[in-house]
């Protein structure tokens, strides 16, 4: 990352790890300060050891081994050691099992926020490609508080101790040695690995993400794929995207093992250089070997506050990217409410409604004004693009209307409590999609608590009764979407489920798309049966449809309606 790209990055990482923190405050500290004391630990046992075993074997030369205290210094070595592994262990738990409850918040909420999108943008989006960014950027964020944040923490916190230590222990030269050394030599170390990465991770990053997208496309189409001839050639492109993938994971595995040989020679040049800087200051009489001991093996400790940085900073880039856009969709409205009114009745008025897309030439709808009573049918007509389904959109309340005044019994849509507002109105689109599961799990969906004398009911309203009964009844196992049914029985299927709703206000676009005349008009008389009290509103374009309603309203291509 570079300039503002990197900025932004890093700004992105803060603001998810704040709201990780702000989910699971009182968990990450307490891991924090169990990272901090592990770190502190290890470099109290290391410094302790090489005290510990220099000073022995000196008062053994000076012949004081006998009056030499080993008892206390081993003691301490093994409590640090013990510690040290506690310490380690519960950091862990704490800071994984935190960070994991936060990250599923998060899951949570964008998905919240995707499902209370306007209509049109939900329309728009691709089933896999959608779930997988979702899942892939958030799993992307493990390593925020994990691998990036919290080591850094730790790291400089202990760094800065053990300079200070080193400096009333040792000497302020020795201390200034190993404090610089590894700050300068890792920082550079780690800026570099960052940068050469970044390209690296975001793109391994996008095509993992491509390929299980087309992955799952090849699944779900390989039956039209492999009619048209296209099932190897697109096996191949998934394929050759995966070696892509693999490719820059190639290269983000040789960066950070770059990183880590330039870590440890860091180390590795630092411990040296306080080895030999401490035998100077012995020889020249200011501090003791033992103490020399003490700052060559901190300085071997220390390799532990930087070493797992160079994982962090192999994925920083698929990091940064990834919060960027949970971010992005967190920041975005979230789930829209609506007032508490409600109603008993679904009478349909519309007054002067007229509605215009985004950056469109002309209006879709242009002061359309309708009125359903209960027990009534109106059909809408018009040609392709005229505003029928935008019609049955907006009184759904999935677009929203850009003027006039839409009421259903009475209460202004707006104020419609969104509980209530769905008991009384059911919407079935041109287009409806079935989930694998049996007929009555696809059933049940509308109305869970069915009864099978009721499920049975709402098949024979739109004459599926007996197609159902010939492939094995209710038990019938349909594929995804809806597969098993041809297209005519997948639209009746979804009729019946929405009639179990029982709606006072039922909207249809084009619910007899598919079927022959006679068994279009045995399904919208049966729907008419099933639901004597209900208003229905059809956006039709089947002279069938058109016959059967009580009332027609065409809409020209400028958006106005005429009865």
């Amino acid at each position: 990352m570079s300039g503002t790209n990197h900025d932004r990055g890093m700004s992105s990482l803060w603001r998810i790890f704040r709201v990780i923190l702000a989910d699971q405050k009182t968990a990450l500290m307490r891991g924090a300060a169990l990272s901090f004391a592990v770190l502190v630990a290890g470099i109290a046992l290391l410094g302790l050891s090489g005290w510990f075993i220099t000073a022995a074997a000196a008062a053994g030369l000076a012949g004081m081994g006998a009056v030499f205290d080993v008892f206390r210094p081993s003691a301490m070595v093994r409590f640090l050691a013990l510690g040290r592994t506690a310490a380690r262990y519960g950091e862990r738990l704490l800071t994984h099992d935190a960070t994991l409850r936060a990250l599923t918040s998060i899951r949570v909420r964008l998905l919240a926020t995707t499902i209370s999108a306007p209509h049109d943008l939900l329309v728009r989006l691709r089933g896999p490609q959608a779930l997988n960014r979702l899942m892939a950027d958030v799993d992307a964020l493990d390593g925020v508080p994990l691998r990036l944040i919290l080591p850094v923490a730790a790291g400089l916190a202990a760094q800065m101790l053990t300079f200070a230590a080193l400096w009333w222990l040792v000497d302020i030269r020795v201390a200034l040695w190993i404090a610089a050394g590894f700050l300068a030599a890792s920082t550079v170390t780690l800026y570099l690995a960052a940068r050469a990465a970044s390209n690296a991770s975001r793109n391994e990053e996008a095509k993992a993400q491509a390929f299980r997208s087309g992955f799952i496309d090849l699944i779900r189409a390989r039956s039209d794929l492999a009619v048209y001839g296209q099932l190897a050639q697109r096996g191949e492109a998934v394929l050759a995207t995966d070696a892509q993938r693999q490719t820059d994971r190639d290269r983000l595995d040789r960066v950070e093992r770059r990183a880590g040989f330039a870590l440890s020679l860091t180390g590795t040049i630092v411990a040296a250089g306080a080895l030999a800087l401490g035998m100077v200051l012995t020889r020249a009489g200011t501090i003791t070997p033992a103490l020399a001991a003490i700052g060559f093996f901190a300085s071997l400790a220390l390799m532990e506050t930087i070493a797992p940085l160079r994982r962090a900073m192999a994925e920083l880039g698929r990091m940064a990217v990834a919060a960027q856009r949970v971010n992005e969709n967190l920041a975005s409205a979230g789930i829209q409410h609506h007032g508490n009114r409600s109603s008993e009745t679904a009478d349909l008025l519309v007054e002067d409604l007229s509605f215009r897309r985004a950056d469109a030439a002309r209006q879709v709808l242009d002061h359309v004004s309708i009125s359903l009573a209960a027990g009534e049918s109106l059909a809408i007509t018009g040609a392709s693009g005229s505003g029928k389904s935008t019609l049955l959109l907006i009184v759904a309340r999935l677009l929203p209307a850009g003027s006039g005044r839409i009421l259903i019994g009475s209460v202004p849509l707006a104020e419609w409590d969104e509980t209530g507002l769905r008991a009384v109105l059911t919407l079935v689109p041109q287009r409806s999609t079935l989930m694998a599961g049996t007929i009555r799990q696809a059933l049940q969906l509308g109305a869970p608590e069915a009864t099978d004398t009721e499920l049975w009911q709402a098949l024979e309203a739109v004459s599926l009764a007996t197609v159902i009964r010939t492939r094995g009844g209710l038990e019938f196992l349909l594929g995804p979407m809806g597969a098993g049914l041809s297209g005519g029985e997948t639209r009746r299927l979804v009729l019946a489920r929405s009639l179990l709703r029982r709606p006072k206000l039922l909207l249809l676009d084009e619910p007899t798309e598919g079927l022959d005349e006679a068994t279009a008009l045995a399904v919208l008389e049966g729907i008419r049966a099933y639901l004597p009290e209900a208003a229905i509103l059809t956006a039709s374009h089947r002279t069938v449809e058109t016959r059967w309603a009580d009332r027609v309203l065409r809409l020209d291509q400028t958006g106005r309606g005429a009865q």
